[in-house]
């Protein structure tokens, strides 16, 4: 296994640029850093570095490397310092990717429960209904709701979510509950313009997967005006569980149709692979799964 220092001494040349450079960053004498990189060139076998007079650049396979060595390195300081002094506790920038409506529910709790935990972990929260790029949006890690697409992102499922219908109580008592998703023809359904196709809702009836067409004299182009439309028995909605868990839990709405639901929708963790995550990262993923089971969602 190639020393530590002769790993950092690497990493130093690449990030700085060159020899002279890499040593005042480290500390250490140029002689120093010259001999530890041609020492990790040779137990490797290859050439990392590509030397000129005014400048060090890697080499093909050099930054390939070190895409897999920085991350580990970084993860070897933070386990040096907590194994040295147990009092220190995880600290940095963490930065969570997450969808705009779930987060200020649901994901926001967590995070403040995890800050007061651990104080000198600060957090940046950034939403989007979109699967944004790791890269550019310089994440550590994210919450997705749906299908994951290939990548080569890693991931960690948390759970799953529900899509259901809805409506008022008072709606029911005067119109009575449709049994099956055929029998919504004869309901006023709430519709969401912005959908592909607001004239259809999907089920999964004696085994397979069919849209039945709805129809109603409301819509709207938001889910929160259609929320509210539910509320006052203009007609039944239909949306993922978790947005209007509040609605449910103050008996403002009932569910119906629920033994005709899809598959409910996963939900996971990604972070980039390639990499093994630094100790804030990995400190939230482990947080928000202990705690997925206690917000009520599934």
């Amino acid at each position: 296994m190639e020393r530590l220092e002769d790993l950092e001494a690497f990493v130093g040349v690449v990030e700085q640029g060159g020899l002279t450079a890499a040593a005042r960053w480290l500390d250490r004498s140029v002689q120093s850093v010259s001999r530890a990189l041609a020492t990790l060139e040779d137990n490797l076998g290859i050439e990392l570095v590509e030397r000129t007079t005014r400048r060090s650049t890697p080499s093909e396979a050099g930054l390939a490397f070190y895409r897999r060595v920085k991350p580990a390195l970084e993860e070897i300081k933070e386990a040096r310092l907590e194994a040295t002094d147990s009092r220190i506790a995880p600290s940095g920038l963490l930065r969570i990717g997450a969808p705009v409506l779930f987060s200020p529910v649901y994901l926001m709790p967590v995070i403040a429960d995890f800050m007061r935990r651990y104080p000198e972990i600060d957090v940046e929260l950034k939403l989007s209904d979109r699967f944004v790029n790791f890269e550019e949006e310089e994440l550590d890690l994210a919450v997705r709701i749906g299908e994951l697409p290939d990548s080569d992102l890693k991931a960690r499922r948390l759970g799953s979510l529900r899509r259901v219908v809805f409506g008022a109580p008072g709606y029911f008592a005067r119109h009575g509950r449709p049994r099956h998703p055929d029998d919504l023809q004869r309901h006023s359904c709430i519709l969401r313009t912005v959908d592909r196709h607001p004239n259809q809702w999907t089920f999964q009836i004696n085994g397979r997967t069919r849209s039945v067409p709805v129809s109603g004299s409301f819509r709207a182009d938001t889910m929160t005006a259609i929320y509210s439309a539910v509320t006052h028995e203009l007609g039944l909605g239909f949306s993922p569980l978790w947005q209007i868990r509040h609605l449910v839990d103050a008996g403002q709405v009932e569910l119906v149709l629920t033994s005709y639901e899809l598959p409910p929708v996963p939900v996971h963790i990604v972070w980039p692979s390639g990499r093994s995550p630094l100790a804030k990262t990995r400190l939230f993923k482990e947080y928000l799964l202990e705690q997925w089971p206690r917000m009520g969602l599934e």
